[in-house]
């Protein structure tokens, strides 16, 4: 298959990645979780936060209530502590337990100089400029380039499945058999399979979405021979069971291939001067 000549979602007329996010796209019933959270960053962290921002479902306006989650990032002008860590888990689990609308939450801590860092320029750089909604603060985008959906930016953000896979397997190999154990794996594997797919493919697709169901489409245009694979993921990606068969799928063929064929058509992610 070959990419259309079309102009592909997520790109401007020049062919830069857009912003996916912004607060006016946030749904109505979701606005006053987003009134809290920014009230309460500011009181929790005062000036050790630099900016705050929102990412995932709930600044693309595609959040579902009773389900979808809080998702935060927050740039510190310092490297965080344990005790900002234990101050963002009390936040989040507090907001979780006081609005409905949301079913969990996930809050990222760094520092401003890691974000704006040249290791993290096309990663977690690219994350903040494109994928990140400013909530509080100076927007650091204005301190980043502008990305295009290239094998640099494929490899910087995704290129590092085959380092994942053996913490993954701990992970399951520690969580026990039951079914509420295993769901959030299957959850959150089944979602960063799917995007790692789509960013192998994404430069000869040339754009940017993170519909899981979108993705997983433009990986089957140019593998079918694994697309029913990703399109399932993409499906458990949204509604996860906690199945230790799909788990296993997931490190002893589906992960290991794909880490293999990212490797060969990107390389390797660099490496990062604290490994992570």
């Amino acid at each position: 298959m070959t990419g259309s000549t079309a102009q592909r979602p997520g790109l401007d007329a020049r062919g830069f990645l857009t912003r996916e996010g912004c607060l006016a796209r946030v749904p109505h019933a979701f606005r006053p979780v987003v009134a809290a959270t920014r009230d309460r960053l500011a009181g929790v962290f005062g000036r050790r936060l630099h900016s705050a921002y929102l990412y995932g479902s709930i600044p693309r306006g595609t959040a579902r209530v009773g389900r979808s989650d809080l998702d935060l990032l927050l740039a510190l002008r310092e490297e965080p502590t344990e005790a900002d860590r234990d101050d963002a888990r009390a936040l989040g689990t507090a907001l979780d337990a006081e609005f409905e609308q949301i079913d969990g939450h996930g809050i990222l801590l760094f520092s401003r100089a890691r974000l704006l860092s040249d290791p993290e320029r096309y990663d977690l750089g690219w994350f903040v400029a494109c994928l990140c909604t400013p909530l509080l603060g100076e927007d650091l985008a204005a301190c980043l380039p502008r990305y295009r959906p290239d094998s640099m930016l494929a490899r910087e953000t995704n290129g590092d499945l085959a380092l994942l896979l053996p913490r993954w397997r701990r992970r399951i190999a520690e969580a026990g058999d039951t079914e509420e154990a295993l769901r959030p794996l299957v959850r959150f594997m089944s979602r960063h399979l799917v995007r790692t797919g789509f960013t192998l493919v994404m430069p000869r697709w040339n754009g940017w979405t993170s519909d899981l169901s979108e993705m997983a489409e433009a990986f089957a245009g140019y593998y079918p021979g694994r697309g029913e694979q990703m399109r399932a993921a993409a499906v458990l990606g949204r509604e996860p069971v906690g199945d230790a068969v799909v788990l296993a799928s997931y490190v002893g063929d589906l992960g290991p291939w794909l880490a293999g064929e990212y490797a060969r058509v990107h390389g390797l992610k660099a490496p990062r001067p604290d490994g992570l």
